[in-house]
């Protein structure tokens, strides 16, 4: 086996103090160039690695950190990344990190802003956000990153405000990739619908990019003149409301073969579909739960691409633990992958995420 290099080989090795190879190795205290550049080259052919846990263990310092996250109450797609949050806490808890949660009604923006307060009113060394209110979410940004405080964005990617990290999906990607998965079910001219179901379409700038990657496919494959895309946001309004929406959509447009709802909501049109017994539309959405693994089981739903809430979570306070409490460079972006899920492969996914 191949011995563990201590700081002692090295000092040994370069004829100085531990101490003085610590304060090299951690960059602290004054050490003569020549003393430094001796031990940085000992170091390295060494292959010296520190053992950064044994560091954590013993720093005996408390990390606290913002988890600002949907409330699962108003949305149970939610309650998978509040499990990831969660479950990485607990396993980074003998490295001092704590996690507190302010939870926001997802469907106001009014919600995100007063949980946004609550989390200025205290310090943190790091904060988790699902950024799902865009214009909300800027000014917020900028206060952070004023204060220096490190955040990392999950569910919905803004990069312009210089985020420690986004972990998530592509969403413009995962837009083309259900295109194509509703291209292949139907080769005959007609229309493909896009909706966005009790959504604030214009203050979510990962549906847009969803939506914009979905028409994208068609360009880039010269199919414009054979398929129409159609775009619908769905308000909500109780059940009759949606109805007459979705009444109105397919009266307007009878050539409809498939649609691809861009949130965890494919259930309602799954709903809609099964009563007026509209068979021969194919139907790609989000999210494995519940409401729509009843339909996917069912042949309701077609496809069902994974966005691997539990895992955005648990990465996005993995990240901040790599940052505050490890000392590590993360990389900027995570993207998680586009699992494209089935009734025949759907226990795989399930077995995998207990």
């Amino acid at each position: 086996m191949n011995k563990v290099i201590r700081i002692k080989d090295i000092a040994e090795k370069a004829n100085v103090s531990t101490g003085t190879v610590d304060r090299v190795l951690h960059n602290r205290g004054r050490v003569a160039e020549d003393v430094r550049q001796r031990v940085l080259q000992i170091a390295e052919e060494l292959n010296y690695k520190p053992n950064i846990l044994a560091r954590a263990l013993v720093n005996n310092k408390t990390y606290q950190v913002a988890a600002l996250i949907p409330d699962p109450a108003f949305d149970s797609y939610w309650k998978a990344p509040q499990e990831g949050i969660e479950k990485a806490e607990e396993e980074l808890q003998q490295y001092g990190m704590r996690v507190s949660q302010f939870c926001f009604d997802p469907f106001s923006a009014e919600s995100f802003v007063k949980e946004a307060e609550k989390l200025a009113a205290k310090p943190f060394d790091g904060i988790l956000v699902a950024p799902v209110f865009y214009r909300q979410s800027l000014a917020h940004f900028s206060k952070w990153k004023r204060q220096g405080i490190p955040f990392v964005l999950f569910n919905t990617h803004i990069p312009n405000y210089e985020p420690l990290m986004y972990i998530g999906q592509d969403s413009y990607q995962s837009g083309f990739l259900a295109a194509k998965l509703l291209h292949y079910g139907n080769k005959e001219n007609a229309s493909f619908v896009v909706a966005h179901i009790e959504e604030d379409v214009a203050n979510s700038s990962h549906l847009i990019s969803k939506e914009q990657g979905f028409v994208d496919y068609f360009v880039t494959q010269e199919l414009e003149s054979k398929y129409n895309v159609v775009q619908i946001d769905v308000q909500s309004g109780g059940k009759q409301s949606i109805t007459q929406q979705l009444d109105k959509l397919f009266k307007d447009t009878p050539d409809i073969r498939g649609v691809f709802v861009t949130n965890s909501k494919a259930h309602i049109m799954a709903d809609y579909l099964a009563q007026k017994k509209l068979q021969q539309v194919h139907l790609v959405g989000y999210d494995l739960i519940e409401e729509n693994l009843a339909h996917l089981n069912t042949n309701r739903i077609n496809f069902l691409i994974n966005q691997n809430p539990k895992g955005q979570g648990y990465w996005g306070i993995q990240g901040l633990a790599d940052h505050l409490i490890f000392k590590k460079k993360n990389n900027p972006i995570k993207y998680l992958p586009l699992d494209i899920i089935t009734k025949e492969n759907l226990h795989y996914y399930i077995e995998a995420d207990q």
